[in-house]
C-alpha cells in the first residue's frame, strides 16, 4: 500500500451519489418499501463481507502488505467502495432489466454481462490505481499477460458480484416482487 492519494477519495464519493440517486428511483417503483429497504442492506452486507474477507485474503499478495491496524483499515476502505460498486452493478442491471429483483431470474443472458462487466471495471480500476500509486503487487500476485494486473483483483469482480447477488436472493420473499 502507497501513501493514498485525494483521487482514490473522488470516484468511490461519485459512486456514492450515484447509489443514493438509484436507490430513491427504485424506492418510488417499489411497492413494498420496508422490504426493498431490507434486499438493499442485504446486498450492501453481503458485498462489503465478501469483499472485506477477499481483501485480507489477498493482501499478502500486494507490496508491503501487512496483517496490522493501518492495512486492515485501508482493507476496510476499499471494502467499501468495492460495495458501491456492487450496488452500482446491482442498480444498473436493475435499470436495464427495469426491474430492481432481476436477481429473482438468473441465466447466462444476465450472468454472463455480469461477469463481463465486472471484469471490464477491475480491469480499468486496477489500471488506474497502479498507475496513480495508490498500491502496488508484491512479486507473489499472479498476473494477467498482457495487461499486466493482478489476477486476484480481476477474479474478485468477475466472480463475486455474481456470488453476492445469488446469495442475496434470501432476502426477497414472493410478494417483493411488487414493482
Amino acid at each position: 500500500m502507497e501513501a493514498l492519494s485525494l483521487s482514490i477519495f473522488v470516484i468511490p464519493t461519485i459512486v456514492l451519489t450515484l447509489v443514493v440517486f438509484m436507490y430513491i428511483h427504485f424506492a418510488k417503483q417499489v411497492g413494498d418499501k420496508k422490504n426493498y429497504r431490507n434486499f438493499v442492506i442485504g446486498v450492501a452486507v453481503i458485498a462489503f463481507s465478501l469483499n472485506f474477507i477477499w481483501e485480507l485474503v489477498q493482501g499478502p499478495l500486494y507490496e508491503g502488505f501487512e496483517y496490522n491496524w493501518q492495512h486492515i483499515s485501508f482493507c476496510a476502505l476499499a471494502s467499501i467502495a468495492d460495495m458501491l460498486m456492487v450496488l452500482i452493478l446491482f442498480f444498473a442491471f436493475g435499470l436495464m432489466y427495469k426491474n430492481i429483483y432481476w436477481v429473482m431470474d438468473w441465466d447466462y443472458a444476465k450472468i454472463v454481462p455480469l461477469i463481463l462487466i465486472g471484469s471490464v471495471g477491475a480491469i480499468f480500476g486496477e489500471i488506474w490505481h497502479l498507475a496513480h500509486g495508490d498500491w502496488s503487487y508484491a512479486e507473489a500476485m499472479p498476473l494477467v499477460p498482457a495487461i499486466e494486473i493482478g489476477i486476484s483483483p480481476l477474479l474478485q469482480f468477475a466472480l463475486l458480484p455474481y456470488i453476492i447477488f445469488l446469495s442475496s436472493k434470501r432476502f426477497i420473499t414472493e410478494a417483493n416482487l411488487e414493482q
